[in-house]
């Protein structure tokens, strides 16, 4: 959705690793954390390279970090909620267990 460029949006707070970071509704969660200086996003679960978002798009899956617990969100597709609870992965994902 676009909004037009003089229309004011709320600030929220949301949770990274458990910091309080200020952020605007409606921006991706990848601008919310860029503009909050948060980088690197996550490590590579192979070599442990640092990334972070590239395409903005949706297309590279750099930005993937786990909101609200669910892990590998692509930050750039996700819109800021107040309250959101982010974490920056280190490796792999876990897996749940089957019941």
């Amino acid at each position: 959705m676009l909004l037009p460029a003089n229309e004011q949006r709320l600030a929220v707070e949301i949770f990274v690793e458990g910091r309080a970071v200020s952020a605007r509704e409606g921006d991706t969660l990848a601008a919310a954390l860029l503009n909050a200086g948060v980088v690197p996003f996550r490590h590579t679960p192979v070599s442990g390279q640092p990334r972070a978002p590239l395409c903005l798009m949706g297309v590279c899956f750099d930005c993937l970090v786990e909101v609200n617990g669910a892990q590998n969100v692509q930050s750039c597709m996700v819109q800021v909620r107040a309250g959101m609870q982010v974490r920056l992965p280190n490796g792999a994902r876990t897996a749940g267990v089957l019941k």
